[in-house]
């Protein structure tokens, strides 16, 4: 197939032979700006990822690299068809260098798929891992068909990680063991629940009791059957993974009907303050993944800013409270800028996958490197595992919450600021 970035090389070759000999500089160092082109999900249910895309494109298009950079913008609208769509605009109409894009498996797959569909570099973030390797490949089902990409490079923790940290809240606590599974019909979902690589082995294997209700479509507007199955199962641990507008529905069902378990850690859904807000009071000490924070022990590549450095600007730019996908974003284009100062030709595609490949950069959301670490031998090429911990939302005298890291079992270098608290 012959592909933009085939054609591209092939007309590259074709004029090398004429080109004049000297030694070769950096992409970075080049006349030419490099083209990124940049997709997340900034408007629908999942535009609270992106809430703070504006804050760091406008700090990357303010810093001394920047000038080296043309950064084209696209929405995804929460929707993977318009994913896909828009990472193809960038690559045949606007003829960008390197994909980059963010959060989860709704947007950053459909992208990735096309970019490496057609030869074109992509770097990805804030997704677990596996929805993400697994879910690109022709038949999930068989491990044994699955790749590794040529162009496609991702780097997150995965659900081994997010189950451990998990596991080690609820150990915090004196519960019955029993928990309740709100997994959706979608690619978080399904892995989540998925009966080899998602919790169910897991939490069998230490001893828990799972009541999965079976997948449920996003924007559901009902959850007594969730609800009631989870007090036929006398569960006191809620765990899954929904959208932000579909754990409000669930949690205030919950309440009106009865239904207070001592803990729930909910992956995606209330990552957000603005989302724990929604609940009122209601929210105090829920719980969930920390994959970035500003007492996390990293610094900018770009700048030089620690990550509280980074939070305390966002919110004196924006009045707001920081937010997790401020470090991965940043961390996005920390790497974008690495690369290209590795490579002599922006536009080879298949030097700057190298480049990537390559790379050994410590970021303000930690070390990337594609090196194979914590990952089995089929995802080693193209993923990279970041830091997790756990954290409880609490509730403040003056209103609002704060995310307090209550477990850091896995990486002890971030700090906790306190321990796990039943929910009551």
């Amino acid at each position: 197939m012959i592909t933009r970035r085939t054609l591209l090389k092939n007309t590259a070759l074709a004029g090398a032979a004429a080109a004049t000999s000297g030694l070769a500089m950096p992409a970075i160092a080049q006349g030419a700006r490099i083209k990124l082109g940049y997709v997340s999900p900034q408007s629908g249910p999942l535009a609270a990822f992106a809430e703070a895309d504006n804050f760091i494109l406008s700090n990357f298009a303010s810093s001394a690299v920047a000038e080296n950079f043309e950064v084209i913008v696209k929405d995804s609208q929460s929707n993977p068809n318009r994913a896909a769509d828009v990472a193809q605009e960038l690559i045949i109409d606007d003829e960008v260098d390197m994909l980059l894009v963010a959060s989860t498996p709704e947007t950053t797959n459909p992208v990735a798929t096309t970019a490496e569909s057609e030869g074109v570099p992509v770097i990805s973030t804030v997704a677990p891992w596996q929805p993400w390797f697994i879910g690109q490949q022709g038949n999930p089902g068989n491990p044994d068909s699955w790749e590794p990409f040529d162009y496609a490079y991702h780097f997150f923790w995965g659900l081994e990680d997010v189950i451990s940290v998990f596991t080690a809240m609820w150990a915090q606590l004196d519960t019955n063991k029993s928990v309740g599974g709100l997994f959706p019909n979608d690619g978080d979902g399904n892995a989540w629940g998925d009966p080899n690589v998602g919790f169910p082995p897991v939490l069998d294997a230490q001893g828990y009791t799972l009541t999965d209700p079976g997948r449920y479509q996003n924007l559901t507007d009902d959850f007594s059957a969730q609800i009631n199955a989870f007090k036929q199962g006398d569960v006191e641990i809620v765990t899954g993974v929904p959208i932000p507008p579909d754990f409000t529905t669930f949690w205030n069902q919950a309440k009106q009907q009865g239904f207070t378990p001592k803990a729930a850690s909910i992956g995606k859904a209330i990552l957000f303050p603005q989302a724990v807000e929604a609940l009122g009071d209601s929210g105090h000490n829920l719980s969930s993944e920390v994959w970035w924070s500003p007492s996390h022990p990293f610094s900018s590549s770009i700048n030089g800013l620690t990550a509280g450095q980074v939070a305390d600007a966002y919110t004196s730019e924006t009045g707001k409270q920081w937010t997790q996908p401020i470090g991965f974003v940043h961390a996005l284009f920390e790497l974008a800028v690495d690369v290209m100062g590795r490579v002599d030709d922006s536009s080879d595609g298949d030097a700057v996958a190298e480049a990537i490949a390559a790379s050994n950069l410590n970021t303000v959301v930690g070390p990337i490197a594609f090196d194979g670490a914590g990952l089995p031998p089929f995802a080693a090429p193209n993923i990279c595992k970041t830091p997790l911990v756990g954290g409880q939302w609490r509730l403040n005298e003056g209103g609002g919450y704060d995310l307090v890291i209550v477990d850091n079992s896995d990486q002890p270098s971030i700090p906790t600021g306190g321990t796990m608290e039943a929910i009551s």
